[in-house]
Parts: C-alpha cells; structure tokens; sequence
C-alpha cells in the first residue's frame, strides 16, 4: 500500500504540524473550521477554531514553551479536554517537545489514576507540567518538584520571534521523540511507546488513505484527546485537510445519543467509536423527543476494539437503517499504540457486499497475497500471523499471533531496552531486513479475500484440560456466553472470565471464574442467576465455571480504550478487593459447593463507559478527569 498523497492537493510533509502553516496561507483553507468544540449543554453551544487561527495559536503556544524550556524537552500534558489541548499538543510538536499526555486524576480522591501520574513523571522525568490552572492548584503539592506552566497563560501573545526566527523549521524533525503514549494496560501495567514525528505523520497519511479521507470529509469523536485513537484523529484531521466536531467523552456517558445527534448536525463522513458504543446507544439512545437522525452523510463508523461481533453490529446497523445509515459504511478497524494507532481496515470503500463473519466475529483487515519471488514490493504495512513459538508465518486459517512491520512502528518502550528488543524487533523468516512488532494479539485469515479476523490476547487465552491434551478458548467468548443468560440483569461489557493458579484452596487451578457486574438496583435470586450464567457457558462454549461472582456495578477494571483488564480483575478477586454480592463455587459436578453473600443492596452508580474512560473502572471521577465544572476539586480530602 503506497501512502504517498495520492491527490496533487495534498501537500506531502515530513511530520503533522507542518500541514497547519500550509492550509493556513490557502485562502479555501484559512477561514475553514479545523475543529469544531460541541457543548451538551441547554445552549448546545459550538466553538469553532480555524485552520488559520489554529496555525497562530500554536505559534504563539510554541513560542511561550520555548520561552521556559528547551526543545526536546519532555513535557506532561495535563489539560483537560477541549479546544486548549487541542492546539497544546500541535504546540509541543512544533516547538520540539516531547509531549506525555495522561489523563487529569481527580484530587478528591486518590486512586489508580495517580498512580498512573507518578509512573508517568517517574519514566519519562518532564522538565515540567502543563495544565489548567485548577489542576496546578490541586496537584502541585504533590508534585512539588515538577515545573508546572498554565494552559491559559500560554495562550496570551508575549511579544515577537519564536520557533520560526531561525531559517526554516525548528520543530520536530521526523526522527524526533515527539509523543511518549502509554499503551492501554490491558494484560498489565501501562508502557511508554516512544513515538517519532515521522513514524506519526506516516500513520496518520496510511489511515487517510485507507478511509478515503480529504478535505471535505468531516469527522465527529467524542474519544478522549489524550492517546490512541482520539489523538490521532487529531492529526489525521489537519493531514486531511478536513474539519473535525469534537465531543467531551463524559458527554457521550451520560447521552450516548449526541454522537448520532452531532452526525447529523454537521453531516459527518467519517466518526470513530469503540465498538461497545453500539450496545450502549442501542440501550440507551435509540430515540429522543423532537430530535430525528439522519446518518445517510456517514462513509466511515470506524470500530475499534476487537473483538467485533456481527450480531451487534447487525442489530445496530438495523435500529438505525430507517435514518439513514447504510451497512456499507461499517469500518472494523484494528490498531495498537506500538504501531502509532492505526494498522488496518476491512472497509472497502463502499462496496455493497457484507462482510464476512468467522467465528461471530467482524474481520479487521484484508491482508494482500503475498509477493511472488519476482521481485513485488511488500506493503508498506505488512501484517503477518505466526507461530509465536517460532516466528514462522501460519497458513490462511491457522490461528497465531498477529505481528505488525511498518514506518509507523513506534521506536519502543522508554526504559525498557529487552522488552522492546523483544516486541519491537521480531523477526519472520524470508523477510531480510523486516522488523516486526509483536501484537500480543491471535488472529487468523480466512477467504480467498484473506481478511483477517483478530479473535482475542494471548494473555486472556483459557487453557483447559481436554482428554489427555489441551482446548484453548477465548475469554470473551465465555463472557458473551455469561453475558447472554441474563442480559436485564447483568451489566454489558462488564463480565470478565479467567483461570485461576496460586489460588485459595477451595478453587482449583483449572477452573474458570466468571466475575459479572450487576445492574443497578440487581437483586432477584443470586444463586439462580449464577446457576443461569455457568449453564449458558456450558452450553455455548462447553467450558466448565468453577466460580461466578456477581459485584456491584462499577467495579471492573478497564483500559481507557475500553477493553478489560482480566489479569487485574483476577489479582482484585483474590485480593478480596471485590465489593461481592454473591458467588457460588461449583464442584466437578452440577451441585453448588457453597453460595456465599457479600454487601448485597449496596449500589454504585458509575456506569461502565465511565469506567472506560477513566480507565480504572469508575474509579476516578468523570466530572473532573473531563472538565466539567460541577463538581470542586478537593484537595485535602487525599492530602
């Protein structure tokens, strides 16, 4: 695949920010929005910032960084959400900084998402902060050695000179450290991705082409601005050319149908969500009073997340048809933050087929054939699946791991030289001279169209007994089981399956336990909703439950890009650190060994999605970590 711009229009550049100065100086660029802020507010008001007006604002930003500190500097980006941040990171790349975005913890109560803060200041050692004025108020205390510089501050026009004084560009080079991203943490504890500005600036260019995007394509996201997909669309969206509607993720929480709203409302081409948004606004958003939907504008709903079910998929492509959204616009897209972002799409460009389905799931990609011997080039995002154990390439329909060689690879992991050498410096027989990043990811390609299918983790893979050898099964699948048996009481995405070993006496090291989060306002008869959910995956999956645990809502560990954290659900269940309603332990047998209850009636409000976005199962507050102002930030509660 040739990510060159395949349009005389667009203006090739080494790294994102020097697009800005380009659409800037063209007259059918220089008045048009770049990003547009949606408030879901009474007034439902809307900030626009122009190309032109983004272009000066980062170069006064980048002027004021370089007034306090060095390029190549590491600076952590505290902001909240918004417009601010926006120009912020654009600001770091154009004065040479190396930008660590994390998520503002919430002061008033200290929990995993501090901790992840001092990780991030302890790894990376920023020469200082950069934040609204209310979170320097509350967490300079803590971080009393760290230089900390208010967003708003530099915003204001401080005089002359500034990253262009000197002859020609000053920024980041394409070789520089521009992003520090950390990944989501799903298997365990978050690493730093060292990301370039040219490893970036290709990403994004490979993404545009892949989704057929270009200046009049508009891009409605409501996902957080800090890593990951929400970052990079911030700038795919200037590559482009195009103007992106921006959403507060909390926003989307608390009224999963804005999304569609601010689809309609700007006639958006292109949007991505993580594919548990389709259940929700299924749930909770399919109608609203006086407020109808027209979706037909949309080319691109990019999904992430994997796994992607059909039947979801379906059912939701189906609510919404009448409104105009079409089959042909689904985008099951696959990415990792090793890789950048972006790797892969099966979107094929409008296209009136469906999409194939293999094993209830969505393909990710369709992988080209490879080169004969003759001499063809290989695509420059070469996606191969192999034997983990020897890193020879499977055949189509032989399950392995999903390994990933590409310019966007990122460079690394900060401090950990014999993790990287091992993930990012694989190598596949026959491929001289390739690196590949290891994935961590199973897939397997299926068709004479070789889509590729990414079908779960390899840390999240069941291993059980099965007549003398051993049956490997995807954790998600025994979840969508359990899930199914009762689906009005049980909490959508918040079920989580895992083995146990080093475990209590009473649990064996082949069974399998589930832990369901319960609605709120869950009772009923606990033991027959345990007894309903080991039954269903039995039935379904033919996997044996030793153990299910129904807990209060809120309490799931997840990823800020929404996947469970099942290694740490586990850690939490034997640690005792589960508020338990209920749980049954079974025998080998179909009798319960024992049924014990915990703080039944208890309730805890946070929503899953909360959960999500704050990335520690509802345990940071979603009012402060997104900026809404309804809630004071409260320092001495945790000091």
């Amino acid at each position: 695949m040739c990510t060159e711009n395949y349009d005389p229009c667009y203006p090739d550049q080494p790294v994102v920010d020097r697009y800005l100065p380009v659409w800037a100086k063209l007259p059918a660029f220089a008045a048009k929005p770049a990003f547009i802020w949606a408030d879901d507010d009474a007034t439902s008001s809307r900030t626009a910032l122009t190309y032109s007006q983004l272009d000066s604002a980062v170069e006064r930003m980048a002027r004021n960084l370089l007034g306090t500190l060095r390029r190549g500097d590491a600076v952590l980006v505290l902001a909240s959400p918004g417009l601010r941040l926006v120009k912020l990171l654009f600001a770091c790349q154009r004065a040479g900084l190396t930008a660590v975005p994390v998520i503002p913890p919430d002061p008033a109560r200290f929990g995993p998402a501090h901790a992840h803060l001092l990780r991030a200041v302890s790894q990376t050692r920023p020469s200082a902060a950069v934040a609204d004025a209310r979170y320097i108020d509350a967490l300079a205390a803590m971080l009393r050695s760290l230089r900390w510089l208010a967003v708003g501050e530099l915003e204001r026009e401080r005089g002359s000179g500034g990253p262009r004084s000197a002859a020609g560009y000053v920024g980041c080079g394409a070789d520089d450290v521009y992003l520090i991203q950390y990944t989501s943490g799903t298997t365990g504890v978050p690493k730093p991705v060292v990301v370039t500005a040219g490893s970036a600036a290709h990403n994004v260019r490979a993404a545009r082409k892949a989704y057929d995007l270009c200046p009049g394509s508009v891009v409605v996201s409501w996902l957080p601005q800090y890593h990951d997909c929400g970052l990079m669309f911030l700038l795919l969206t200037v590559v482009a050319g195009a103007t992106c509607v921006l959403a507060a993720p909390g926003a989307f929480v608390w009224r999963p149908r804005l999304w569609l709203e601010l689809v309609t409302e700007f006639r958006a081409t292109c949007t991505p969500v993580p594919s548990f948004a389709l259940p929700l606004v299924l749930r909770r958003g399919r109608s609203a009073p006086g407020r109808s939907l027209e979706l037909g504008s949309l080319r691109n709903l990019i999904l992430i997340n994997e796994p992607i079910y059909k039947s979801c998929v379906d059912e939701f492509v189906q609510a919404f048809g009448r409104d105009g959204l079409r089959a042909t616009s689904i985008s099951p897209s696959y990415g990792l933050a090793e890789n950048c972002t972006f790797v892969s799409t099966a979107w094929r460009g409008g296209c009136s087929d469906d999409l194939p389905s293999y094993m209830r799931l969505l393909p990710s990609a369709r992988l080209s054939p490879p080169p004969p011997s003759s001499g063809n080039v290989w695509p420059e995002i070469e996606i191969a699946v192999v034997d983990e154990e020897t890193g020879e390439p499977v055949e189509d329909g032989v399950e392995g791991e999903v390994w990933v060689s590409s310019p966007s690879n990122a460079s690394g992991y900060l401090g950990h030289p014999s993790a990287s050498l091992e993930v990012f410096c694989a190598r596949v027989p026959g491929r001289a001279g390739a690196c590949f990043v290891r994935t961590g990811d199973r897939g397997v390609v299926k068709g004479a169209d070789r889509y590729l299918y990414v079908v779960g983790r390899s840390a999240d893979v069941i291993a059980l007994d099965a007549g003398g050898g051993q049956r490997r099964v995807h954790a998600h699948y025994v979840e969508t089981a359990a899930f199914g048996s009762a689906p009005d009481r049980l909490r959508g995405g918040c079920v989580a399956a895992f083995t146990t070993s080093s475990t209590p006496r009473s649990l064996s090291q082949t069974d399998v336990a589930v832990v369901a989060e319960l609605q709120k306002g869950g009772g009923g008869d606990h033991r027959g909703l345990c007894d309903r959910i080991r039954e269903a995956v039995l039935r379904e999956e033919g996997v044996r439950v030793g153990l299910v645990v129904l807990v209060d809502g809120g309490q799931m560990p997840k990823t800020t890009s929404g996947k469970l954290r099942r290694g740490a659900a586990r850690e939490m269940l034997l640690a005792g650190k589960l508020r338990v309603v209920f749980q049954a332990r079974y025998d080998d047998g179909d009798g319960s060994v024992a049924g014990v209850r915990g703080n039944e009636g208890e309730d805890m409000a946070e929503a899953s999605a909360a959960g999500w976005l704050a990335g520690e199962g509802g345990e940071t507050d979603m009012s402060t970590a997104f900026g809404s102002a309804s809630r004071r930030l409260r320092l001495q509660s945790f000091l």
